[in-house]
Formats: structure tokens, C-alpha cells, sequence
């Protein structure tokens, strides 16, 4: 009898907590026995297989994939999100903005300080956590470009502070980059770029649709010539080739943003980036170890890993052959 008692006991216990979302302190109230008493029929109820978790089929493929691509480039984390219906790349560019939103406000702490890149959707990151962060966000950026910040921040946001580096991103010759660096107002922003608990930087493609050809701050013929020099997309508009090596051209003298070989000692820098566009310059970006953690969708990641060989060789390039 008694142990029929338990056991009854301890389903209605399981039930009331996961079935009717009742609080501990509710079950205890209605069952007439103390919390404790609650919790460890809980946990009876797990180590017996009374209660049984069982995880969705495109859930576990999910973290398998995010574990093998975590392993295959030395990531901290991956955050793979869920491909959305149809292949419109604006969708998966909001979606991927709010997960790393959601991502990073679950992390930040007493350091409410964050680096953020050029780009769309480093932008978009910022306010989606505008608008979820409970305290405001201390935003700095890590580029020139004050136009590119202020134009894509929503006007009904006021949960973040911008700091921003006062200079464009392309100064007109490189000894004007070179005195614009030089400026103690942008070396005070350096410094705040160095104690920030977490950096967002997006990945750009070599693309017509990237942001820094879309603006017309470089043209067709600069595209044409990056992809000469062996170019595949940019960090912080800093073009890297296939292997992630930096591209040296006259464009890089002149630009105003944080150096890569800086962006290596950051701490938690969270690459956010999606799309076939931006394929090859996300797997050149990993190889150049210039994130900490992904952030893409799911059409992404599965590009990336078949991109790896059995022995880490890079075929990405029959890969992105065979999609186009």
C-alpha cells in the first residue's frame, strides 16, 4: 500500500509540474505536502522514467550539426537557427538578428558594453537588443562610418547608448586614415572596444547586395578588382581571400576600422551571417579564426560542414559550384 501511495503521489506530482505548469510551492499547496517533499518526488520521477524527455527529430539534428561545426573550426558555440519558409534572404536576416539578440542579452551581465561591426545585420542585432534588453546597452562600433550606425537604428528605440567612431569608413587618402587613427577621440573609442563583454560582426559576401558595395562606398570596378586579388567577402570591411588571410589593397589604407589581428583578442566575438552570398566568406572567416560563435540558419551550417573533408580540407569551392 504504501509504496502504491508513493507512486501515485509522485505521478500526480509530475503531472501537476509538467502537464499544468503548476509551481512547486502551487503542487505543495494543493497536495498538502511541503516543497521539498515536491522536489524529490520530481526527481524520483526522472531517475525512475515516470517522466521521459523526449527531444524533437530536426531539434537533435540541429545540435548535432552545431557541435560538429563548433569542433570542425574551434568555435565556442554555434547557434544554428531553423531554415524559414521559402529562401527570402531578408527573413533569414531577421531571424538570425534576434537569435543573436536573444543570445547575447541572455549572456550579458554587470558589463552591459558591446562592440558592433558595419554592416545590415549587425545592425539589426542591435535593435532587436534594444528592444529586448530589460537595462540599456552600450553600444560601440567598431568601424567609421557614423551614417551607416545611425540610419539603420530604429527611431522607437531608446534602450541603447552609441558610441561611435567619428570618421568615415573610407578617409580620401591614407595619411588622412592615418591622422583620423591618430585622433585621441578615436583612441578613446579603441579602448572602450578592448573591455566590452561581447563584439557582433557580420560577414560580407563579394555580393552587389553587400552593404559596403549597396552604399556605393566602393563600386563595381572595386569589386571586380578585389576579386582579382583573390577575395572572397569582408570583416570590418577588411577583405580576406579563401583561407581568411587579409587581401592588402589601396582600399585597406584608407579604411577606418578596427585592425583583424585586434579582433583576435576580443573576447566572445559572435559572427552573425547567413545566405549562399556569404558562404565562402563565412567558412574564410572561421578559418581566420576572427569569431568565437556562429550564428547562421540551417541551409548555411550544412554548406559549411560539407565543406570540410574527412581530413579538414577546404571543398567548398565544388560546393558552391554544384549550388549555383
Amino acid at each position: 500500500m504504501g509504496d502504491d501511495y508513493e507512486t501515485i503521489l509522485m505521478i500526480k506530482t509530475a503531472w501537476y509540474y509538467y502537464i499544468e505548469n503548476l509551481t512547486q510551492q502551487g503542487i505543495s499547496d494543493i497536495l498538502g505536502i511541503s516543497r521539498m517533499r515536491v522536489i524529490r518526488l520530481l526527481e524520483k520521477a526522472r531517475q525512475t522514467g515516470v517522466i521521459q524527455f523526449n527531444i524533437r527529430k530536426d531539434s537533435t539534428e540541429r545540435i548535432q550539426v552545431e557541435k560538429r561545426l563548433g569542433e570542425a573550426f574551434g568555435l565556442k558555440d554555434v547557434f544554428v537557427v531553423p531554415d524559414a519558409a521559402g529562401s527570402d534572404q531578408s527573413v533569414v536576416n531577421v531571424n538570425i538578428a534576434r537569435a543573436a539578440a536573444m543570445y547575447i542579452n541572455d549572456r550579458l551581465e554587470d558589463n552591459r558594453y558591446i562592440n558592433v561591426g558595419y554592416g545590415d545585420t549587425p545592425s539589426r542585432v542591435l535593435n532587436e537588443l534594444a528592444t529586448i534588453a530589460e537595462e540599456p546597452v552600450s553600444c560601440i562600433s567598431l568601424t567609421g562610418g557614423v551614417n551607416n550606425y545611425l540610419a539603420n537604428m530604429q527611431s522607437n528605440v531608446f534602450n541603447a547608448r552609441l558610441y561611435l567612431i567619428p570618421a568615415p569608413l573610407l578617409a580620401s587618402t591614407p595619411e588622412m586614415a592615418a591622422a583620423i587613427r591618430n585622433e585621441p577621440s578615436v583612441g578613446e573609442i579603441y579602448r572602450m572596444v578592448a573591455s566590452s563583454a561581447y563584439t557582433v560582426v557580420g560577414v560580407g559576401g563579394l555580393n552587389d547586395d553587400a552593404t559596403i558595395f549597396k552604399s556605393g562606398i566602393l563600386n563595381h570596378h572595386d569589386q571586380m578588382y578585389l576579386k582579382m586579388q583573390g577575395a572572397v567577402g569582408d570583416v570590418l570591411s577588411h577583405f580576406v581571400d579563401k583561407d581568411g588571410s587579409l587581401v592588402h589593397t589601396a582600399t585597406e589604407d584608407r579604411l577606418i576600422s578596427t585592425p583583424l589581428e585586434t579582433m583576435k583578442k576580443l573576447r566572445n566575438v559572435v559572427g552573425v551571417a547567413a545566405g549562399p552570398a556569404k558562404v565562402e566568406a563565412i567558412h574564410a572567416a572561421l578559418l581566420g579564426k576572427y569569431v568565437d560563435v556562429l550564428i547562421t540558419d540551417e541551409r548555411t551550417a550544412g554548406t559549411l560542414l560539407d565543406g570540410v573533408g574527412d581530413a579538414g580540407e577546404n571543398r567548398l569551392e565544388p560546393i558552391r559550384a554544384r549550388e549555383s
